[in-house]
């Protein structure tokens, strides 16, 4: 129980990091990831083994991650109106971020199980750890580089679909549910449920497209 109390504690250091300090890099995923990973280097603990003790947690991710769709039935009526741009929007983002996991890696011949692992990395780390076996990726580094990806797209996405203009709820949130998934998803619902709902449909368009994507590659 340990790990599992060292886990709890870096979140919660990183949730009052983020109600002191307004700055991106304050994300409590990303404090608490930093803190983790630096004790389990201090330590000289394995990650299998760190794993295995914090499965509690792991477990709580699913649920997690259907809990953030309750947003979609509060307005379904909206997001109902819009279904085609939402749609299009996610599937177009998906593509993009999933070609460039694929490709990208290839390109720079890195390890055939880096390369493996990033297949899954645009969709949230249950389905990269569900997908892992189907592509011959370690589930630890697929789940690692999910989780990677999801604090780089929700750290970096925001600031530039600004700078680019982009304001609009539901295209913002499209954005970072496709490209960021859970942990997008969780910084988009900062904005508001709109952005939270739209960013909810982009991580399920994300699980089902990069799903169909392994099945037809592999």
């Amino acid at each position: 129980m340990t790990w599992v109390a060292l886990t709890l504690l870096a979140f919660a250091l990183g949730v009052l990091a983020q109600a002191r300090v307004r700055h991106p890099l304050m994300n409590p995923t990303l404090v608490a990831t930093v803190l983790v990973a630096g004790t389990l280097l201090l330590t000289r603990t394995s990650y299998d083994g760190y794993a295995a003790q914090v499965r509690p947690i792991s477990f709580l991710l699913g649920p997690a991650v259907v809990a953030l769709a309750v947003p979609l039935y509060r307005l379904r009526a909206l997001l109902a109106r819009e279904w085609r741009a939402l749609v299009l929007g996610g599937a177009a983002g998906t593509l993009v971020g999933a070609g460039a996991d694929i490709l990208l890696p290839r390109l720079l011949a890195l390890a055939p199980e880096a390369q493996r692992s990033l297949m899954t990395a645009s969709v949230t780390s249950p389905v990269a750890l569900q997908l892992a076996p189907v592509t011959g990726a370690p589930p630890a580094l697929a789940a690692t580089l999910a989780v990677l990806s999801g604090l780089l797209g929700a750290l970096v996405l925001p600031p530039v679909l600004t700078r680019l203009g982009v304001r609009h709820p539901l295209a913002r949130g499209i954005a970072l549910g496709s490209v960021a998934h859970g942990i997008g998803t969780a910084r988009a619902r900062e904005e508001g449920d709109l952005t939270g709902a739209a960013s909810s449909i982009g991580m399920g368009l994300a699980a089902l497209l990069v799903t169909l994507l392994v099945a037809v590659l592999g």
